[in-house]
C-alpha cells in the first residue's frame, strides 16, 4: 500500500519545535541550526497546504491545526521508538521505574526482590522523582505517584492506599508524653512539602483544627520528616503502609488511637505506547497485588 506521507526530517522538526515552543530549542535539540529548521517547518506547512504555526514576532505560536497534529505525531513517534527499542534489544531487557523518594525506599525496595525472582531474566532501573507527569517522552516505562489524577498520554491505576496518624521516636515518647490529641501542643509538628496540608487535615479529623503547636519543622521530602522523627526531632504524620517497616522496627510508634485519616494513596502510571507491553503489565499486575488493590 502506497502510503502519502510528509517528509520525515520536516516531522521531526515540527514535532520538536511544536514541543519546546522555540525553533531555537528544536534546533539546539535536533543538532541543526535555527534556519534549517524553520525551512523544514516551511517545508512541511507547503506540503500539507496549511499553516502549523503563527509567527508573531519572534514567538512562534501552535494554530489548531498544528494542535491537532502534534499528538497524532508524538504517538506515532513513540511507536517507532518503542518497537525499535523491542528489536534491538538485548535478551536482557530493562524495565525503568521512577518512583516518589518515600515509597521507593520504604516500600518498594524491600519488594523488588519479589518481582525479580519472577523475572530474573529483567534488569530493573530505579529512578526517584516526585515531578508532576507532563511528557510523553519522559524517561521511563512506569512511573509510581502519588494520587489518581488523569495523565494525558498515560493510562493509570491506583494500586496503594494509605492512612495517616502521629508517630514519634520511643524516645522522645518517653520523655514527652503523647496520649490524647491535646498533648500535640507539647510538642514540634514535622512537615513536609509533598504534603503540605496533611496536618491541617488530621487534626480537623481529630476535632482541634486549631491546636497550636509548641513548634513547626519543614522538610521538602517527606523521608526527610520521617527521618526526623527516628532521630527524635518531632512528630510525623505516618502514612501507612509505606511506615509499616519503622514501626515493626520499633524506630517510631504510634500512641494515639486515632483517627487514622485517608490519604491520596499511589497509582501506577504507564504511557499509553506501553499498554500492551507484557512485562509493563506483570510489573503493573505485581503492584497492585502487593499494594492489595
Amino acid at each position: 500500500m502506497n502510503r502519502r506521507l510528509p517528509p520525515l526530517n520536516a516531522l521531526r522538526a515540527f514535532e520538536a519545535a511544536a514541543r519546546c515552543g522555540s525553533f531555537s530549542a528544536a534546533a539546539e535539540q535536533l543538532h541543526v541550526t535555527h534556519g534549517a529548521i524553520s525551512r523544514q517547518i516551511r517545508q512541511l506547512e507547503d506540503w500539507l497546504g496549511l499553516a502549523l504555526f503563527d509567527r508573531v514576532g519572534k514567538r512562534v505560536l501552535l494554530t489548531d491545526n498544528g494542535r491537532q497534529y502534534l499528538p497524532v505525531l508524538q504517538t506515532a513517534f513513540d511507536s517507532i521508538a518503542t518497537a525499535t527499542e523491542r528489536l534491538t534489544q538485548d535478551r536482557t531487557r530493562q524495565l525503568r521505574i521512577n518512583a516518589t523518594p518515600t515509597l521507593a525506599m520504604h516500600w518498594l525496595l524491600p519488594r523488588l526482590t519479589r518481582f525479580q525472582l519472577r523475572h530474573p531474566g529483567v534488569e530493573l532501573r530505579l529512578a526517584t522523582s516526585d515531578t508532576i507527569i507532563h511528557d510523553q517522552h519522559a524517561d521511563f516505562d512506569i512511573a509510581i505517584r502519588r494520587g489518581h489524577d488523569h495523565w494525558h498520554g498515560f493510562v493509570s491505576h491506583l494500586f496503594l492506599t494509605e492512612h495517616e496518624q502521629p508517630l514519634l521516636s520511643p524516645a522522645l515518647l518517653a520523655s514527652r508524653p503523647l496520649a490524647t490529641v491535646a498533648d500535640l501542643a507539647r510538642h514540634t509538628l514535622l512537615h513536609s512539602e509533598t504534603r503540605p496540608v496533611s496536618w491541617e487535615r488530621w487534626l480537623a479529623a481529630a476535632g482541634s483544627p486549631a491546636l497550636q503547636a509548641a513548634a513547626h519543622q519543614h522538610f521538602d521530602h517527606y523521608y526527610l520528616a520521617l527521618q526526623a522523627a527516628v532521630d527524635g526531632l518531632g512528630v510525623v504524620l505516618g502514612a501507612q503502609p509505606v511506615t509499616d517497616a519503622l514501626i515493626a522496627s520499633g524506630k517510631l510508634v504510634a500512641p494515639l488511637d486515632g483517627p487514622r485519616v485517608k490519604a491520596r494513596g499511589y497509582s501506577w502510571v504507564l504511557p499509553l505506547t506501553l499498554a500492551e507491553d507484557p512485562l509493563c503489565a506483570d510489573f503493573c499486575a505485581w503492584l497492585e497485588e502487593e499494594g492489595g488493590i
